[in-house]
């Protein structure tokens, strides 16, 4: 068994380590994790991995994580009912070359991980697809799926709390980090509602592509922040740059309606900016909380079927803008891992990893 760890308190450190193959127990399944897809989202993961018990999905030695990822496995060996040999999923993945889970609410759609360690864990994570019965699943457009259908979810839920709350059409939305695959898929979403207005904060040197990408009304770098009217307005934070946070609530004060908390694609100035903020408070936006609550209101079913309907016509639109970078092995992993975490990425591109053959 191979794997990829990074030191969770010190984020530039990682290595690859070789075990043991796995004992498979009674109940149990051993997955061969096949590829996945890797974006700033997954530096997300680790950043609040202490935080949000990110490392506490596919636990590893003291001192070490594995950051999760998402994309397709295989059941290669299988002691639990109802799940067979063969069968390819889609779901929440190790960077390792195997994963044992413990299947629990079987069906031919897939199924739940039940293993003990997860239990107090969000359930948003727990489930694996099998792609012949999932209604997002394309043959062809798997690399999309590995590196947006997670964002693409996020994205969703942020649009429908935005909508849900009324802040979408009561002034503009200010969405930080604009080149990010998250704010790109969530202004998408945003933009098809009547009497929106997008503002996309951005850095000077992604600012030609986020103007190309043409879903945000007007495009601002951080520097330039203070050129916005003052007027009521919604900010959704996905760099989480702490200067820009400060920046973008002294300019609003009392005028910002709503600070939303996503992601930290800027994860060393998180703290940057520290202080008393004009302004309401940051609220942290948890998906996973979001996802029950629509849960509850329309279904579990009823939801993943609202956010497949949305996603193809965006997976349709990114042909038009996004590359993706192929590449097999833990050495490719450990690469694309490091250019992510410093940012050496450009927005339109992102990586599909691979660990195993088809």
């Amino acid at each position: 068994m191979t794997g990829f760890l990074v030191k969770r308190d010190d984020l530039r450190r990682c290595r690859i380590v070789e075990g043991d193959a796995p004992d498979l127990q009674p109940g149990q399944a051993l997955l061969r994790v096949k590829t996945f897809g890797l974006t700033a989202n997954n530096v997300t993961y680790a950043v609040f991995g202490e935080a949000m018990s990110y490392w506490d999905f596919f636990p590893a030695e003291e001192g070490w994580g594995r950051v999760p990822m998402w994309g397709f496995a295989e059941v290669e060996r299988s002691e639990a009912e109802g799940v067979k040999p063969g069968t390819r999923l889609y779901g929440y993945l190790p960077p390792s070359s195997h994963l044992i889970v413990t299947p629990v609410d079987a069906d031919p759609s897939g199924f739940v991980d039940g293993s003990p360690h997860r239990a107090a864990l969000p359930s948003a994570y727990h489930r694996y697809l099998a792609t012949e019965s999932d209604g997002f699943y394309r043959a062809d457009t798997e690399a999309i799926q590995m590196l947006l259908r997670p964002l693409f979810f996020t994205s969703f839920l942020i649009d429908d709390q935005l909508d849900d709350e009324g802040l979408a059409t009561r002034g503009p939305v200010v969405i930080s980090s604009a080149s990010s695959k998250t704010a790109i898929a969530a202004a998408f979403l945003i933009g098809q509602r009547q009497g929106v207005e997008l503002v996309g904060l951005t850095s000077p040197r992604s600012a030609e592509f986020v103007e190309g990408l043409g879903i945000y009304s007007r495009t601002v770098t951080y520097d330039a922040v203070d050129s916005l009217e003052r007027r009521p307005s919604t900010f959704v934070d996905i760099a989480g740059d702490g200067a820009v946070r400060h920046a973008v609530h002294s300019h609003y004060g009392d005028d910002l309606l709503y600070s939303m908390t996503v992601g930290v694609t800027h994860w060393e100035e998180l703290g940057a900016g520290a202080g008393e903020l004009p302004g309401p408070t940051p609220t942290f936006f948890f998906a996973p909380d979001r996802v029950l609550k629509r849960s509850e209101d329309w279904g579990r079913a009823g939801l993943e079927q609202r956010v497949a309907d949305a996603w193809h016509p965006f997976c349709e639109w990114t042909d038009g803008w996004l590359k993706t970078i192929e590449a097999h092995g833990f050495e490719a992993v450990q690469s694309a891992y490091l250019d992510v975490l410093e940012g050496r990425v450009e927005p339109k591109n992102a990586h599909v990893l691979t660990l195993s053959s088809p």
